[in-house]
């Protein structure tokens, strides 16, 4: 039998429920492996596990007297009872702090529940911390000033991805079933790609995005998503029934009919396989992997088609146009709101601290400088910047369109990233690499990063499937078919 810390929550959850194991016993295992894996991987920043415990021993004792009233006792018990998961510490939990690796919040706590997470709890499952993030959820590789640098728990001189790295490496390391995870440009799917896991971008607006900081406003928040991270596809649907739902809170959260990942049938399904949309040339292992994905698809009866769409290597910029559609500020208003100066030039320039990662002066840099030089985003040819903002934004609907229209009524299978895992800092001032995986938040359409083994170093292989706004359960179905074939997730050797 599989190590509680091997399982599915689905399938703890329905252990806890028939007694074969106490909630106690699943959350000690979990502990102790984050315990174990705490020094090397840096990924749980705050933990609160004396509550963890004892929390799961009075759900033991819940489920005791519930044994007593029988079997349909049982049955009526939260769908989550006892199974543990971690929180990304940009995702308010009470009693935990929310500063996004910003150490002008350093000290900050929660007083409330983000609303998904909230939701999680009322379905049983017991948080056991938060976990680590790069500063101001701003990058893909998961390092800040507050908690240091996440590593990657298949080989700990590379990346565990960002934002929710810490999140990636969690579920990753065996450390928690599942996690709560946020998505503006590849955040959930990156991280699962880089720590081998199941991560799935719902369609935007199927779960509430509140109780996150740094909120999100604007066009912008139409391209955030919140969503889980797992070790099993099988988890994803469960969780996003439970997630699910407007608030009264987010603007952009929607009722939404989720379907049934079973009834999907693959027979005459349209799967696309994208070529030449890279800047960076694709891995031969993750091209290689993508294809023997693609292989096992057709082999239950899909029909494939590769389409060439060169025209994404120009999607950075249209994206960062969207993406600055925020409100007023950007990265030096939160700054500001949380009680630090504005920085200027010279300080970004010159400063030797370590106040802020790399990549937070670089984009604090770039905000100043389109403001006091605005000569220099007029002097960038003129192709980058036909029409300017409003041309930019044309063009990224441009991109919206142009994706909605590969996906049609099947799904697309895209690397989230042009390579595996890459050693730490090898990211830092390459915005490009953003790009096959922020292209989905465009769209705004659900994505399930789906692991697909190891290559011949040890580190996880993966792909994107993309489907049609409100197609969630397409996606997660394709993912449980590639989890069957390929076998999901592989917990690390040296762990």
């Amino acid at each position: 039998m599989p190590d509680l810390t091997e399982r599915s929550a689905v399938e703890l959850a329905d252990g806890i429920r028939r007694r074969e194991f106490t909630a106690t016993e699943v959350v000690r295992a979990h502990i102790a492996r984050l315990e174990s894996t705490r020094a090397r991987l840096n990924a749980l920043v705050v933990d609160r596990f004396a509550t963890a415990r004892s929390r799961a021993a009075e759900i033991d004792q819940d489920i005791a007297r519930a044994a007593l009233l029988g079997v349909h006792a049982l049955d009526d018990l939260p769908p989550l009872l006892g199974v543990p998961f971690t929180v990304k510490e940009s995702i308010a939990l009470a009693g935990m702090p929310n500063t996004a690796g910003l150490l002008a919040r350093r000290g900050f706590t929660s007083s409330e529940t983000a609303t998904a997470v909230s939701r999680l709890i009322d379905a049983g499952a017991i948080p056991l911390g938060v976990t680590n993030t790069s500063e101001l959820t701003l990058w893909i590789e998961s390092e800040n000033p507050v908690y240091g640098r996440t590593n990657n728990p298949y080989d700990q001189t590379r990346t565990a991805g960002g934002s929710s790295g810490g999140e990636g490496a969690v579920v990753g390391s065996g450390g928690a079933p599942f996690g709560v995870a946020a998505d503006l440009a590849g955040s959930i799917r990156i991280p699962a790609m880089f720590c081998g896991v199941f991560g799935h971008k719902p369609t935007v607006g199927l779960i509430p995005i509140t109780g996150m900081w740094p909120t999100i406003a604007g066009e912008a928040a139409h391209m955030l998503a919140l969503g889980p991270i797992s070790r099993s596809a099988a988890d994803l649907m469960p969780l996003l029934r439970i997630m699910a739902g407007p608030d009264g809170h987010d603007p952009v959260a929607i009722d939404m009919q989720l379907q049934e990942p079973s009834e999907v049938s693959l027979d005459g399904l349209m799967v696309t396989v994208v070529e030449d949309s890279s800047l960076r040339p694709m891995d031969r292992g993750l091209r290689d992997a993508r294809e023997r994905a693609a292989g096992a698809l057709a082999s239950a009866g899909a029909t494939i088609r590769t389409v060439s769409l060169p025209s994404w290597r120009g999607f950075l910029l249209p994206f960062l146009a969207a993406l600055q559609e925020t409100g007023p500020g950007g990265v030096a208003e939160l700054l500001r709101q949380a009680g630090e100066p504005k920085p200027s030039v010279r300080s970004l320039v010159m400063r030797s601290g370590a106040d802020h990662t790399l990549p937070t002066k670089l984009t604090l840099l770039a905000e100043r400088l389109e403001t006091r030089f605005p000569q220099l985003i007029r002097a960038l040819p003129t192709s980058l910047t036909a029409g300017g903002r409003e041309g930019l934004l044309d063009r990224a609907r441009a991109f919206e369109q142009e994706l909605e229209l590969a996906i049609g009524d099947g799904v697309l299978l895209h690397p989230a990233h042009p390579t595996v895992a890459p050693l730490h800092g090898r990211t830092y001032g390459r915005p490009w690499l953003l790009t096959p995986a922020a292209i989905f938040n465009l769209a705004g359409v659900p994505v399930t990063e789906v692991p697909l083994g190891l290559n011949s170093q040890g580190l996880p292989l993966g792909v994107q499937v993309a489907a049609s706004r409100g197609a969630d359960h397409l996606t997660i179905a394709i993912a449980l078919e590639l989890e069957a074939v390929f076998g999901g997730w592989v917990p690390p050797a040296d762990l």
